[in-house]
């Protein structure tokens, strides 16, 4: 039996979530175990636990966060863990003919998944800076405000009406440059992978092309990568408000040379954007 994988790339808060978990209701096997829903996403990240946890240790063996958000690339993947690695792999193709998952920290070990499934195809994710960042940064403080909700009434209130704009400023100035930082290192590490794989084993979309172009997507996944799926709208998982406005984050940026970095890479990577 030959297994037909699919990795789901893309950056934290690209859309990846959403579209993982169109292409199940379409039929495509994500693992036993997923990521229940939290603060940033409430329907769920649709992540293997397995591979997840893979990628945490393996972020934490190199001092990294494990959440993954770092601007760190060619990070060491241990003898020790790639075993692991393979040993997933193996038990998922005996346990299904097609499979995939999404886990954006895939992102930073692109090329040691190159190797262990060098017949996979990728679906590769993206979606702009600004959007990017400005989700990061809401979400982050989403998660200030409900701590800040369980204190005391006369707290509660001084942060509602005193503290909170100061502080949300302040938390943005401080964390939007890293942020952007992290968007260019994984945006960076896709690029290279594109150009680097076959060019009939790869597919780059962005997250909001499902809007419209769902059915061709899904057509295109059967006819070219001859994987089982059965057409399911993505209007019936998709939510308006998952894709919040973005807020000015260029206001925030000190480094402008930055932002010149990442309009330079979404160029490149949106000229590898094709649906024939």
């Amino acid at each position: 039996m030959h297994n037909k994988t699919l990795i789901i790339a893309g950056m934290h808060r690209s859309g990846t979530s959403l579209i993982t978990n169109w292409l199940n209701k379409c039929g495509l096997e994500l693992g036993e175990n997923l990521l229940g829903p939290n603060t940033g996403n409430e329907d769920g990240h649709f992540e293997d636990i397995e591979f997840l946890k893979l990628h945490e240790e393996i972020l934490s063996d190199n001092h990294l966060p494990v959440t993954g958000l770092t601007q760190e690339h060619n990070i060491s993947v241990s003898p020790y863990h790639r075993e692991k690695l393979k040993g997933v792999i193996k038990i998922k193709n005996k346990l299904y003919e097609q499979w995939g998952w999404k886990d954006p920290r895939t992102c930073l070990f692109l090329d040691t998944y190159k190797e262990l499934l060098p017949d996979a195809r990728y679906l590769i994710i993206i979606r702009d800076y600004r959007s990017v960042v400005s989700s990061l940064l809401k979400r982050d403080f989403k998660n200030i405000d409900i701590a800040y909700a369980q204190h005391k009434f006369f707290s509660r209130m001084a942060w509602r009406l005193y503290r909170r704009k100061h502080e949300l400023k302040k938390y943005y100035n401080n964390k939007a440059e890293y942020y952007l930082k992290v968007w260019i290192a994984y945006n960076e590490e896709l690029l290279k992978s594109v150009k680097n794989l076959p060019q009939d084993s790869y597919l780059v979309l962005n997250y909001s092309v499902l809007n419209s172009e769902d059915a061709r997507v899904c057509q295109y996944l059967k006819d070219h990568w001859q994987l089982s799926l059965k057409y399911f709208s993505f209007n019936k998982v998709y939510k308006e408000t998952m894709m919040n406005e973005p807020i000015d984050t260029d206001s925030y940026i000190e480094n402008k040379s930055l932002i010149t970095k990442a309009l330079l890479l979404e160029k490149s990577l949106n000229n590898y954007m094709a649906l024939d």
